[in-house]
């Protein structure tokens, strides 16, 4: 039986995508009234003054990029600003693909152990292991580099080789890694006692949807009906995803609201005449945005239980802007509401049975006791 460990989300959450020109933004900026350009004119005098008496080395475009970053998080805790290098790992989790050797990492004695390797990925065909301490990276000794930038350094383009500094017991092995394309799978399933079966979401990635129709089409096949969905932990990602997974459990009618500036409300769907499963669903209070969207959905249209501690309370929707450099602006542009048009946006959602885990994983246990 799965048990859930504890694991920590940088909760960059984002629902929707766009990519207009670079010139349809531009040309908004021209019709601006005079008064922002004079505001335009205003930031480029303190810039000028900052550049031209600071004691220091200043460089211009880093003063320029903290201004936008700080005027995106004067607004709220998800509206950024994304460098090039920022943006392509934002994507590649929202995505659920990146180029690179396919390999769990944690932080460890101040450099980077290896928690698993996926199967059939570059890291496992390479003779990686679990429990192999990574001490350099192309010949770069990593002490207290950390993960993050650790595992930028080992991602790169399909079919370039990275190479490897291993301390694997008394051993100390130089392995060559081969860069391939790796595909996130957010989805875990099994089958649970009194034929209960299991599905992990970590994500909303592309595949979310995808996978968790493979995980159903096996239940089906075994005649399965009865079905957990543990969304703990689960810190969003796409709007479409959140729809499309909520309209296989989420009877006819509404699922989710989306309330924008000046704009009557967007409504998204389910056609499903019949939920046709015994549902229930696990949260706690890193179960965000997307997890809101699919558990409130299924709350408030009573498709299943709740069981868990209170979520998150994300309920607004962001866009990103790409910008002609790779970077990426991040802004929050709409709201959603649950069905019955209520707004958990720094509320949360209260399950139907409030359980805390201990050293057990209690909130799986009540579900389980739930269906049987």
């Amino acid at each position: 039986m799965y048990k859930k460990g504890l694991r920590i989300f940088c909760l960059i959450l984002v629902l929707a995508l766009i990519t207009p020109t670079v010139a349809s933004a531009q040309a908004q900026v021209l019709t601006q009234p005079q008064e922002f350009k004079a505001d335009l004119q205003f930031f480029k005098e303190v810039l000028d003054y900052v550049v031209g008496n600071y004691p220091f080395e200043v460089n211009r475009s880093d003063l320029i990029e903290s201004a936008i970053k700080g005027m995106l998080q004067s607004l709220d805790p998800y509206s950024n600003y994304y460098t090039k290098e920022e943006a392509q790992s934002m994507y590649s989790d929202l995505l659920g693909t990146f180029s690179g050797i396919g390999a769990y990492l944690e932080e460890k004695d101040g450099y980077v152990s290896i928690v698993s390797v996926m199967k059939g990925q570059p890291a496992e065909k390479a003779g990686l292991q679990k429990g192999d301490l990574i001490i350099s990276v192309d010949g770069v000794d990593i002490k207290g580099f950390g993960v993050d930038k650790v595992s930028s350094m080992i991602k790169g383009e399909k079919g370039t080789k990275v190479i490897l500094g291993i301390k694997r017991g008394n051993q100390t092995l130089t392995i060559e890694v081969v860069r391939d394309t790796i595909i996130i799978n957010p989805v875990y399933y099994e089958i649970l006692e009194d034929n209960i079966g299991y599905i992990r979401l970590d994500s909303f990635n592309l595949y979310a949807t995808s996978e968790v129709k493979k995980a159903l089409d096996y239940f089906d096949s075994k005649n399965i009906k009865k079905i957990i969905l543990d969304l703990r932990d689960n810190p969003g990602g796409l709007l479409s995803q959140a729809v499309a997974i909520a309209r296989l459990f989420v009877p006819k009618g509404p699922i989710v609201y989306e309330r924008r500036k000046n704009s009557s409300l967007t409504v998204y769907v389910s056609d499903l005449e019949k939920p046709k499963y015994d549902l229930v669903v696990l949260v706690n209070g890193y179960s965000a945005s997307a997890s809101e969207i699919l558990a409130g959905a299924v709350k408030v249209t009573k498709a299943g239980k709740l069981v868990g501690t209170k979520t998150y309370g994300k309920g607004t929707v962001q866009t990103v802007i790409t910008l002609i450099d790779g970077s990426i602006l991040k802004l929050t542009v709409a709201e959603y509401l649950l069905p019955d048009k209520t707004s958990i946006n720094g509320i949360g959602i209260e399950p139907d049975f409030i359980v805390e885990n201990t050293d057990e994983d209690l909130q799986l246990m009540k579900a389980i006791e739930l269906l049987k």
